[in-house]
């Protein structure tokens, strides 16, 4: 099966959708990760979440649009992959769900214990997100234990040989992530791990230096000048393993790879002229230009098979109808645009930089011995 153009444009725009997401929730993921190592009190605290505070919930709506257009774009991509990484994909929703409750709950009580308990989850939840993000997107470029065909009588699995896949496949033969949960870990999807780590992590600080100002912000970049080289030699590690062991496109993928070396090595540059602007701008490309380096190392295929790459699921496979993508182009030309003018426009307004010192002296929330008192009622 060929791929068809609008086939071809819907990997692109999930592809930037992916984008808008990692690149936004990067430095909201690095700044949980920050939470108990950054801020010396209070106020530093209170500055470095009012920071992502207008924009995090804004950007997770990128990831949820990636996950529908993934559905409705490649109905099969989206079956594989969901129902193979079922419970690797719970643990992140479980995570995010965490984290929304620690972002909104924390002001909720005037109670250092109760601030330092949501904290800590917010801490916790965000390195194991930016760790379990890396692992998945490893996957799709190492490949999975995917193998192809259909579920007899008593429910168990039977693979029909490689030779035997058809392009257009069979309505009774299905591609089937067969290993597990723990087939997924792999020293090369666990290295993806760290990069997506030290990369939330060094935008995550970049962010900070930026959004705030005083000691906090110096602090930051100080940081930021130790974390960023790290960061690029695990960038560089596992994008060279990846590029001379699982690419299907060959070194075209090094463009995007070159590309996205070169935005870090610039944005190590400007932090240390002190031009956080600059280097989180170098930054957010590096990120963007890295996920377009995984495009390139997966495309044509959805989801490729460790097993057999005769198993492998193309992008022509896992399409939806083109009556289906075509009355979805549609809707993308006229809300995509807005998204992004939305997006744009929020940033805008919350571009002041955050003073610490000027936070108000009392923490906001309700006094923890009196929440279950209630007033009585007289007559």
């Amino acid at each position: 099966m060929e791929l068809s153009f609008i086939q071809l444009l819907w990997f692109i725009l999930i592809c930037v959708l992916w984008i808008g997401y990692l690149t936004l929730e990067g430095f909201g993921f690095g700044t949980g990760m920050l939470l108990k190592i950054l801020p010396k009190n209070e106020k530093e605290h209170r500055s470095m979440l009012n920071a992502i505070g207008p924009h995090w919930d804004g950007n997770e709506v990128w990831v949820l649009t990636a996950g529908g257009a993934i559905f409705a774009a490649f109905p099969e991509w989206y079956a594989t992959m969901f129902s193979g990484m079922y419970l690797a994909l719970v643990l992140v929703l479980v995570c995010l769900i965490i984290r929304i409750c620690a972002l909104e709950w924390r002001r909720k009580i005037n109670s250092d214990g109760w601030r330092n308990f949501w904290d800590t989850c917010h801490f916790a939840v965000a390195w194991i997100v930016s760790i379990l993000w890396g692992v998945a997107f490893a996957n799709l470029v190492q490949g999975t234990k995917i193998e192809v065909g259909h579920y007899d009588v008593s429910g168990s699995f039977v693979a029909i040989d490689p030779s035997a896949v058809s392009t257009s496949l069979e309505a009774a033969e299905k591609h089937v992530l067969t290993g597990g949960f723990f087939s997924l870990l792999t020293p090369f999807t666990v290295l993806g791990g760290l990069v997506t780590l030290t990369l939330f992590l060094s935008h995550g600080l970049l962010f900070v230096a930026l959004k705030t100002s005083g000691d906090l912000s110096v602090r930051a970049k100080r940081m930021e000048a130790k974390v960023l080289p790290v960061t690029i030699l695990v960038v560089a590690g596992w994008a060279v393993w990846a590029l001379l062991a699982h690419s299907n496109t060959g070194f075209l993928a090094l463009i995007p790879m070159a590309l996205a070396a070169l935005s870090l090595i610039v944005a190590f540059l400007f932090i240390l002229k002190g031009s956080e602007g600059k280097a989180f701008i170098a930054h957010f490309a590096a990120i963007a230009m890295a996920v377009v380096f995984i495009w390139f190392l997966v495309f044509p295929d959805a989801m490729k098979s460790s097993i057999d790459p005769a198993y492998s699921l193309s992008l022509a496979q896992a399409s939806a109808t083109a009556p289906t993508q075509g009355i979805m182009t549609g809707a993308a030309v006229i809300f995509v645009p807005i998204v992004l003018g939305y997006t744009i426009w929020a940033y805008k307004v919350f571009s002041k930089r955050i003073n610490p010192d000027d936070a108000p002296e009392e923490p906001a929330g309700l006094d923890y011995k009196k929440v279950r008192e209630f007033d009585t009622v007289t007559s």
